[in-house]
């Protein structure tokens, strides 16, 4: 999964926080694989921040059938992101990983 996080302004360290917290949230509840796992910023106009995790879920069913403090921790990142420039405040898009070949 790829997935962009619009967080709004000011709160970007509670978000990092709540993020941390969904991550062991997931490991314990054995949805994702420990690797990959990726959480880089982007630098948006107007001082604003998007943070883009790469992770990968166990199963595809793995999101589906989210247990209920999954579902919450979702609803508390919800809460920290807002919609902006199209996009909504969160945005998920699955994704495979590529090989480069070496000549």
């Amino acid at each position: 999964m790829l997935v962009s996080y619009r967080v709004k302004p000011g709160k970007q360290a509670e978000f990092q926080a709540v993020l941390a917290r969904a991550w062991q949230i997931f490991r314990s509840e054995h949805m994702v694989f420990a690797r990959p796992h990726a959480l880089v910023q982007v630098n948006e106009e107007g001082g604003k921040i998007r943070f883009v995790e790469i992770f990968t879920w166990v199963s595809h069913a793995a999101p589906d059938n989210a247990p209920a403090d999954v579902k919450a921790i979702w609803a508390r990142e919800q809460s920290l992101c807002e919609a902006r420039d199209g996009h909504p405040g969160i945005e998920g898009d699955a994704v495979e990983p590529v090989e480069i070949k070496k000549s």
